[in-house]
């Protein structure tokens, strides 16, 4: 399903703010913020270091799960990849299961695909 900003829900919305001031202030190839069930909200950023390297969602689901979050309402990815990666569906499927919505951006924040886990 396709989508643009202007049809995100205001909660969604927020998400994409997030997301891309998190990667604009690292300078990362991607910004990632998810909302989980509780309604927290959680945001970062690509962490690629020699010894290291997650992607924004990776560590945005990283961050939930040692916050102890119970799961995910939705996701927003900014990158300037045409799809979300393997690993990070694998990864909201993981901790998640299916159902979440995941957005995918540019990262100038425009929401070019919408879907679900």
């Amino acid at each position: 399903m396709t989508s643009t900003s202007d049809e995100l829900s205001a909660e969604d919305q927020k998400l994409v703010t997030l997301a891309r001031a998190t990667r604009a202030r690292t300078g990362a190839a991607e910004g990632a913020a998810v909302r989980d069930s509780d309604g927290r909200t959680y945001a970062a950023a690509t962490v690629d270091l020699p010894s290291l390297q997650v992607s924004a969602l990776g560590t945005c689901i990283a961050m939930a799960v040692a916050s102890g979050s119970a799961g995910l309402e939705a996701a927003v990815v900014l990158t300037e990849a045409a799809e979300l990666a393997a690993v990070d569906l694998a990864a909201v499927r993981d901790f998640a299961g299916t159902g979440v919505v995941l957005h995918l951006g540019d990262p100038r924040g425009t929401i070019g695909a919408s879907s679900t886990s």
